[in-house]
């Protein structure tokens, strides 16, 4: 495929996310299914805050709205997710190309 297809795609799906993230304050507030059972089986004390946190609870302190703080959250989420996403497929497009190169051109596919 040519690279103007990719980065076709790179928008579109990066649009369908941000466009979902819109939706992020109608999400149920109720426990996930697994805090369901921990509560459940009474192991919910157990649990441990996780070691960082990138944006805690999915809200930015400094937006007064929390409807759209979440958006917002959502958002900064979507593009954090595509930044990592696009330097690991840059990273792997690089190691490929050097092993292309090293053998001579010859590999599989």
């Amino acid at each position: 495929m040519r690279l103007r297809h990719y980065l076709g795609l790179l928008v579109v799906g990066i649009g369908i996310a941000l466009l979902i993230t819109l939706f992020s304050p109608f999400a149920s507030s109720e426990p996930d299914g697994l805090e369901k059972v921990a509560e459940n089986e009474g192991f919910i004390t157990e649990a441990e805050d996780a070691p960082y946190e990138v944006i805690a609870d999915y809200v930015l302190p400094w937006v007064d709205n929390e409807d759209l703080a979440t958006i917002l959250a959502g958002m900064i989420g979507v593009f954090i997710v595509a930044a990592i996403s696009l330097a690991a497929a840059f990273v792997l497009w690089r190691v490929r190309g050097t092993r292309r190169s090293t053998a001579g051109g010859a590999g599989p596919g």
